[in-house]
């Protein structure tokens, strides 16, 4: 049997966390999310350096990446992972409460897959996340 890759969720709102794995779960998302709260965790895990050194090897099918977090920002992560030629080709979803052009832009010139806007309203919010974790999880491929 194949092993379902984790998806690394960068967030550090615990309402989000709560609501995205609720949203996750109720879409029946058979991967594991592994939780981060700040960018420095995002590189240690994808690095698996400090604790996250023991973590096992595998690569997530997709990073869901908050821009505005403790220690570094979700621009900053974004930047050095499409820079590492280990690390680029994992698809990386910003997951922001960012409307702001200029995010936007950056994001995809550094080689973003996907910006989301975090939707207000909380059935809206479920829905987006439903449809995140469908399509990067079940729909596309990856290397």
């Amino acid at each position: 049997m194949e092993k379902i890759p984790p998806i690394l969720y960068a967030e550090d709102n615990e309402n989000d966390i709560e609501l995205t794995l609720a949203a996750f779960k109720e879409c029946n998302l058979q991967n594991r999310v592994d939780v981060v709260r700040d960018g420095q965790q995002v590189l240690d895990y994808l690095n698996y350096t400090g604790k996250f050194k023991d973590r096992p090897e595998e690569r997530p099918v997709v990073i869901l990446l908050d821009i505005k977090m403790p220690k570094m920002d979700g621009i900053q992560v974004l930047k050095i992972i499409k820079s590492d030629e280990t690390l680029k080709t994992i698809p990386v979803v910003m997951l922001t409460s960012s409307s702001m052009d200029n995010d936007l832009v950056e994001s995809y010139n550094l080689g973003v897959n996907a910006y989301v806007v975090k939707p207000v309203d909380f059935m809206e919010f479920l829905e987006a996340v439903k449809k995140i974790g469908s399509f990067w999880a079940l729909v596309n491929k990856t290397i």
